[in-house]
């Protein structure tokens, strides 16, 4: 019987603790942790050892690293070990400028030597298997995933994803499946190759998974406030029906409890409430709400967590 393997895909100031229990609750078969700066790591800057905690609930994790230099990023692996992740995974895919502009993340799409020489020192710097995330190239004129797929194989990485997008889409436009698709028929490829981009609802992971052949699915964004989304694609993989509509109030309390665990991990009552704010700014349980919009400012506004836990209640009674 096939399997559909579901990750949460790694996400700065998303992918915490708080977030990533959740959504393996509900049925992420891996989460990866946020992106670890190699250079941060290697001078212990306390903000990034803290992103190295994981706990043996979430497994299998990942711990996903960047940086532009070999040797510092062959040091940071050594470091990310000692927390014991299931899996070392590398960034060249982040195409924001404060990582890409600096010649990491995606920004080594422009120098694959480099990239390369990167990955090699990873792999031979640790035991835990290492993989690597990316694009399908720096922009439409360079589209290289196929060929770059082969490289980073022959440099000893395990599994690979892909962003069906170049960098300078950055998260524009649609994901392109079909080089996605490619580099898994490619039949030199041997190793897992994870699809990521535009994975928004269950039927669209089917299709990918049918359609391209991949081994697992990467979903990213549509995660935002809705954690139970993996259990809705698992239940569509497995059945072909739709999980029935969830009610408000149900939706609502996994939003509180996330603010909860958000808060718990940050240890600040205002800053755990401002760090899951994207997730009911984004939640599709307050999507298309008639008159919502004065509403959803005022809970955007809130940093209490009795305020905002009683603007959802009220938000419940009014539209649930």
């Amino acid at each position: 019987m096939r399997t559909y393997p579901l990750y949460l895909a790694p996400m700065e100031d998303v992918t915490d603790p708080a977030f990533r229990m959740l959504c393996k609750r509900f049925g992420a078969d891996r989460v990866y942790t946020e992106f670890v700066n190699a250079d941060a790591l290697v001078r212990d800057v306390a903000s990034t050892t803290r992103k190295l905690q994981i706990s043996d609930v979430e497994r299998p994790v990942a711990i996903q690293i960047y940086g532009k230099d070999a040797a510092s990023m062959a040091e940071a692996a050594q470091i990310v070990e000692q927390a014991k992740p299931d899996y070392i995974d590398i960034n060249f895919g982040c195409p924001v400028k404060k990582v890409a502009g600096k010649g990491a993340g995606a920004g080594l799409l422009r120098d694959v030597p480099k990239m390369l020489e990167i990955t090699k020192a990873v792999v031979s710097a640790v035991h835990t298997p290492v993989t690597a995330k990316t694009r399908l190239g720096w922009n439409d004129e360079q589209k290289i995933i196929v060929a770059l797929a082969e490289a980073l194989q022959d440099c000893g990485i395990q599994e690979l994803a892909i962003h069906g997008r170049t960098r300078a889409q950055m998260y524009t436009g649609e994901a392109d499946w079909s080089l996605i698709g490619e580099v898994k028929n490619n039949p030199r490829m041997h190793i897992p190759i994870i699809g990521n981009g535009d994975i928004t609802t269950p039927q669209r992971a089917k299709e990918c998974f049918d359609c391209y052949g991949v081994d697992a699915i990467m979903v990213g964004r549509a995660t935002f406030g809705c954690p139970w989304i993996f259990e809705d694609m698992k239940h569509y993989l497995t059945t072909g029906e739709l999980v029935p509509k969830r009610s408000m109030a149900w939706c609502v309390d996994i939003l509180k409890e996330h603010v909860e665990r958000s808060i718990e991990w940050i240890g600040d009552e205002r800053k755990g409430i401002v760090h899951s704010r994207r997730h009911f700014a984004n939640s599709p349980v307050f999507k298309g709400l008639y008159d919502f919009k004065q509403t959803r400012i005022a809970l955007l506004r809130a940093d209490t967590k009795e305020e905002v836990f009683s603007i959802m209640d009220e938000i419940v009674q009014k539209w649930g």
